[in-house]
């Protein structure tokens, strides 16, 4: 009999196009992933209506994600895709967490504090709550281990905590030495290798992210090779001749030229090598024709999926009862365990 694999589950919201940093520093590393692991892999709409959304866009730029989940390497043979929100169990997971999570939990975490602070009066229940459906999303699957970023931690914390000290401390049953029966499996972090963090264009102190205003901070995975060029043409630099990694005080050289060592192969000590002694208007053309041949594939792969709506739609189907059967037994678990009648 083969040994099981261990399991993970991660997934990205549907806000906006996919860009360098969500391909380079999580669903690349997904792809290897899927040769040592039994790997879940979710669009998490739900979470994208934790602030403002246009509803005209949800369900196409659902679409849009889980496609290039496919053309970036996720293989639908080898791993479960799925959108969130068509697995019930989410939502009545997260619900049942909710009773059992202390409020003051919730208000201690960095990001609600900092997405609050912008969006002032207007903030949401559903922000503050965010991090309880992300435990939800984690714990149903029985995952276990979760790639993490930097910004995520905090949230896999809490959602290791929940299932530790709300769940199994208190509601697991009993074994014969008396101590609790894990109800649902605790996960670890699973901390991704080169190049999870890649910085915006327009501040290499900042991350490059979906929701900053300024789409020049960003390449994403559909850009034009027209508007790659010019993106990459007019992002930040210093005064500085030559290239270097790890310097500080030039938060730009150490993004960008760490973007070419990832998307051309050299590595980051022969990158160095190459470009130690080349100026900004030299290596920023060549920066660029690296990043439009290393998206070239993954934006023909998208076109296909795009222009056969039937295979995509099969995929998530087929994602949607498995996800669907493992967080079913997992919530009747939960139920069970909580005391609730159980339907006849």
């Amino acid at each position: 009999m083969s040994e099981q694999r261990p399991r993970v589950l991660s997934g990205v919201q549907p806000t906006g196009a996919l860009h360098l940093g969500n391909w380079l520093g999580a669903i690349r590393n997904w792809v290897a992933l899927q040769d040592s692991h039994d790997t879940f892999f979710c669009v998490v709409d739900l979470h994208a209506i934790t602030v403002p959304h246009d509803p005209a866009r949800l369900a196409e730029d659902t679409l849009t994600t889980a496609a290039l989940y496919l053309a970036c390497g996720i293989d639908p043979g080898r791993s479960t895709v799925f959108v969130q929100s068509h697995v019930a169990a989410h939502s009545e997971l997260c619900w049942l967490l909710n009773c059992v999570t202390p409020l003051n939990w919730l208000e201690r975490m960095i990001q609600f504090k900092e997405k609050a602070r912008k969006q002032g009066a207007d903030v949401s229940a559903g922000l503050l709550d965010y991090p309880v459906l992300m435990a939800a999303d984690i714990l149903l699957y029985d995952a276990d281990r979760v790639p993490v970023g930097e910004d995520q931690k905090q949230h896999l914390e809490l959602a290791r905590d929940i299932a530790q000290q709300r769940i199994n401390a208190r509601f697991a049953p009993r074994g014969a030495d008396g101590e609790p029966l894990a109800l649902l499996k605790v996960p670890e972090p699973l901390i991704l290798g080169e190049g999870a963090r890649v910085m915006s264009l327009t501040d290499g102190r900042s991350k490059m992210s979906k929701s900053d205003p300024n789409e020049a901070s960003r390449i994403t995975l559909l850009d034009t090779p027209e508007l790659i060029v010019r993106k990459i043409k007019r992002a930040k630099t210093d005064p500085v001749m030559g290239l270097e990694l790890g310097n500080p005080e030039r938060p730009e050289a150490d993004n960008l030229l760490g973007l070419y060592a990832l998307l051309s192969g050299l590595g980051r000590e022969r990158a160095v090598q190459e470009c130690a002694a080349m100026g900004w208007g030299a290596f920023k053309p060549l920066l660029a024709e690296v990043v439009v041949e290393a998206l070239r594939p993954i934006q023909q792969r998208y076109a296909e999926l795009r222009r056969d709506p039937a295979t995509l739609n099969a995929v998530l189907e087929a994602g949607r009862e498995r996800a669907s059967a493992v967080a079913e037994g997992t919530l009747a678990r939960v139920r069970q365990a909580l005391g609730f009648l159980r339907a006849r």
